[in-house]
């Protein structure tokens, strides 16, 4: 289970410190684990800050928010409540966060670091501000965008195509989600909520969702590049392939 400061955890609900702060003297947010001065919050913490700030943009008022959750864990056990939180706002990804320097990015993009191509990038949250320097969520991602860019392709276009690459995923992992949710959870109503005994079961289809979506888009993916990569650039090497002959074929001596 992950652990999170106080500013790590709003970064990572994308909210503020202050309005952590704020639901916590609500007390829609459980208090933290105290380690000496330090306050360490869980994935439970996470889900629960994500689930009132949805309730929030639904329209609800603090106080509905309060009786609505206090509702739903006086009929059922804490641990149950925590587990199925816990399943919802897991930090699932296998990436830890990295710490990038402004030195950092002018090495891997050269002068087409700008103010713009910058601003860019933390729209799409490819990087944070962290103090003076910057923070990749998906060193990954960055690490793709480095090599995009030195085999020839425009930071601006990489960056384009970062947005353009979030905004398929989450459609396509919406559709899967979006099966489970249709044929797992939707089938008892809308207004349906599991009772205590089933709580464990729908904590482990939630968490069991990640890795599916992993899996399934990791095959598509890997498949679609088998197909298309030579579709697109088979006709370039048969005219490499077909110039090479006939240069070699006016040689003399040939």
């Amino acid at each position: 289970m992950a652990e999170y400061r106080i500013d790590d955890l709003a970064r990572a609900a994308g909210t503020s410190v202050r309005n952590v702060r704020v639901y916590q003297d609500r007390e829609l947010l459980p208090p933290p684990v105290r380690r000496g001065r330090t306050a360490i919050y869980s994935d439970a913490h996470l889900a629960r800050l994500r689930l009132i700030l949805a309730m929030l943009e639904r329209g609800y008022a603090f106080a509905q928010i309060k009786e609505m959750l206090d509702a739903w864990q006086a009929g059922h056990s804490l641990a149950d409540v925590l587990g199925l939180e816990e399943a919802t706002g897991a930090a699932w990804s296998h990436e830890q966060p990295a710490i990038v320097r402004m030195a950092d990015l002018v090495r891997m993009f050269g002068a087409q670091v700008t103010p713009a191509t910058i601003r860019r990038a933390l729209e799409l949250h490819v990087l944070e501000r962290h103090g003076a320097h910057f923070v990749a969520p998906s060193p990954k991602l960055l690490e793709a965008g480095r090599e995009l860019v030195t085999l020839g392709v425009p930071l601006a276009e990489a960056l384009r195509l970062a947005a353009e690459l979030q905004t398929e995923t989450d459609r396509i992992t919406a559709l899967l989600v979006g099966m489970v949710r249709q044929y797992v959870l939707d089938p008892k109503g809308p207004d349906w909520l599991p009772s205590g005994d089933e709580l464990p079961h729908y904590a482990d289809v939630i968490s069991r969702l990640h890795p599916l979506v992993m899996s399934a888009l990791s095959a598509a993916v890997d498949r679609s590049a088998q197909r298309v990569i030579p579709q697109m650039m088979g006709d370039r090497l048969i005219a490499m392939v077909e110039k090479a002959r006939r240069r070699d074929g006016a040689e003399p001596g040939a």
